[in-house]
């Protein structure tokens, strides 16, 4: 493990603020004194606990509610019986404004809570087996796995209790408690579907088989913004945990701990090589683990729009759309409620903040239920994949408002396309990437936009992302009323195409393009209906180069032909330009195609401006 230290050292000799306080306080310390502070108030709590050390035990201070506090919660592999979900559902109904959030990594927030409360509400969620022990900054966060793990058709290897195991090496353990050097986020999928987003965490266990034995192929080094690479390990079941806990030790040891937007696993693995932290990881669990077989779980997104699943035992599980992961301790004490009346008590969180309630027979009869009125079994294909962060409202990062803006836009598009075939939107207040916008067929990062000479809330626009790979930009700085003008006429364009998933229909048509025509193209179309000028452009119209240059000059003649009904090289004698065979053409677009064909422009961001909307 040379490389590994020598590594370490050179990356190390500068530690960051957060390493130094790290290093003179015991983090126990501030849950150790959180009923001293619930007596005194919430100005008798120190700042560096309301800034951090709290965090480590998932108390949040929140600067956009000044004096209150939200509660991280871990619901291992996002599964509560009802009794634990009838209790969280009490908390937020008497302590937290009967507000919740269902997270990206099927967990639950609760907000508005008084630091008095706090002590009472930790004893609460201690009586039914929940915590919220490190679920913040510098720990090992909260494992994730199938929702449908154990019950689904396709789930091959069952993993609750490989997760159950793996969290027992490090929750409440004061050798790991916020000792490693950037939150560690883990997953496994023991199922053919993707329901995880398993390729996303810094260690992935995912479904495979080598010499006919079913097990899992490692990945490592996933976050927003990088997916987890192959690690050519594969473990049997009973492999796992000691391959967990070497990752895992791996990282609080050699992880780097100078600069903290440069220190989570991915940049270890980056310093190193991935075939010097395979022999690592090998090392510290002192086992041979074989080399990877074949990945077996889809690397796509996979298919729920019918609602419901067969499970094992014959019943079905029943799905429940949460748009946003907007929820309530009410709503939450009623889906208790269903899955005891319906079934065995069993819920699931998802990772795309909805859930599913299990073993439920009379699937007919649960649906006619008024919780489904409000979250719809089968919603719209904008709402029922619909994920966004928690934004301006709670978030001291957020740029955004972001869940009533997901939201919105997903109503708009209701009511303008209808839709058969799905299309995955997210939603990121700022960059962070909470609301996982870059794995998204069309992903939104909240920025500042300009519109009408002032400031106001606008987005930078993703397509292409999936579970493989991360989605690229086509239009930035889009304030939020023109980025549903422009999504629109990109659902215009996917609806009369006969792909039956986006991911079809970027792969087959928008993938022939440069990012720079797409956004283009868009915002083209956008002002031609704003400008009521009746020309018809669709993508399926071009078969370009992907080059911008033969692209910009394409589009150009294309619009001069529909104009005037003459091509500009062709009939023509000379380039004449488009004014004189067409007076009425608006003053824009004709200055736009001149310029075009006449060469003075020859890529998209020079003529950009005379199609933009204020």
């Amino acid at each position: 493990m040379e490389k590994l230290k020598q590594a370490y050292e050179k990356k190390n000799k500068k530690l960051n603020k957060t390493e130094k306080m790290k290093q003179e306080r015991n983090a126990l310390e501030a849950i150790e004194k959180i009923k001293e502070y619930a007596e005194n108030g919430y100005d008798s709590i120190p700042e560096e606990d309301k800034k951090y050390f709290l965090k480590c035990f998932g108390i949040y201070d929140r600067p956009k509610t000044p004096g209150l506090f939200m509660i991280k919660l871990r619901i291992p592999g996002g599964q509560l019986n009802s009794r634990q979900a009838r209790v969280i559902g009490e908390i937020s109904k008497k302590f937290g404004r009967d507000y919740m959030d269902l997270t990206t990594r099927a967990q639950i927030e609760l907000r508005y809570i008084r630091i008095e409360d706090i002590p009472e509400i930790l004893e609460r969620l201690n009586s039914v087996g929940i915590t919220s022990f490190q679920t913040g900054v510098d720990n090992i966060r909260g494992i994730v796995n199938d929702p449908l793990d154990g019950v689904a058709m396709d789930n091959i290897l069952s993993s609750q209790n490989l997760l159950l195991e793996m969290q027992k090496i490090f929750l409440k353990n004061p050798e790991w408690i916020d000792k490693v050097p950037r939150k560690f986020n883990t997953a496994l999928n023991g199922s053919f579907a993707n329901r995880s987003n398993i390729f996303t965490h810094d260690l992935a266990f995912v479904l495979a088989m080598k010499d006919g034995v079913y097990g899992f192929n490692v990945y490592l080094g996933g976050r927003v913004g990088n997916i987890a690479k192959p690690a050519d390990i594969f473990v049997k079941p009973d492999e796992v945990v000691a391959c967990f806990e070497a990752t895992a030790k791996l990282f609080r040891e050699f992880g780097f701990r100078d600069n903290r937007n440069k220190n989570r696993l991915q940049f270890l693995i980056e310093a190193v090589g991935m075939n010097e932290i395979s022999k690592a990881i090998r090392e510290i669990a002192g086992i041979d683990f074989a080399r990877a077989g074949q990945t077996l779980t889809n690397l796509g997104f996979y298919e729920k729009e019918m609602g419901k699943v067969l499970q094992k035992n014959g019943n079905f599980v029943v799905y429940a759309n949460v748009p946003s992961g907007l929820f309530s301790g009410s709503d939450l004490i009623e889906a208790a409620r269903l899955s005891e009346e319906y079934g065995e008590g069993r819920i699931r969180l998802t990772v795309e903040q909805s859930l599913f309630i299990l073993d439920v027979e009379k699937v007919d009869k649960l649906l006619k239920e008024k919780f489904f009125e409000k979250y719809k079994n089968i919603d719209s294909p904008y709402k029922t994949h619909l994920v966004a962060c928690a934004g301006t409202k709670f978030c001291p990062f957020g740029v955004i408002e972001n869940k009533h803006d997901a939201i919105e836009m997903a109503e708009y598009l209701e009511k303008e396309v209808s839709l058969n075939k799905r299309v995955v939107m997210h939603w990121s207040a700022c960059p962070k990437g909470c609301g996982t916008h870059g794995i998204a067929n069309i992903g939104f990062e909240g920025c500042k936009a300009k519109f009408g000479g002032k400031n106001v809330s606008g987005v930078h626009i993703y397509i292409g992302g999936g579970m493989e790979r991360e989605g690229y930009t086509i239009l930035r700085n889009v304030p939020l009323v023109l980025a549903k003008l422009y999504i629109k006429e990109l659902m215009i364009e996917f609806k009369k195409d006969k792909s039956n998933s986006f991911e079809e229909f970027h792969n087959k048509v928008l993938n022939n393009f440069t990012k720079e025509f797409i956004g283009f193209f868009l915002k083209l179309k956008t002002y031609l209906k704003e400008k009521n000028i009746e020309i018809d452009l669709s993508f399926e119209e071009f078969r370009t180069p992907k080059l911008e240059e033969i692209e910009i000059k394409s589009l150009a003649e294309k619009l001069y032909f529909k104009l005037t009904g003459i091509r500009p090289f062709g009939e023509v004698k000379g380039y004449k330009r488009i004014k004189k065979l067409n007076k009425d053409v608006d003053e824009n677009l004709s200055q736009m195609i001149d310029l075009v064909l006449e060469e003075k422009a020859i890529v998209f961001s020079e003529i950009v401006d005379l199609i933009s909307i204020d």
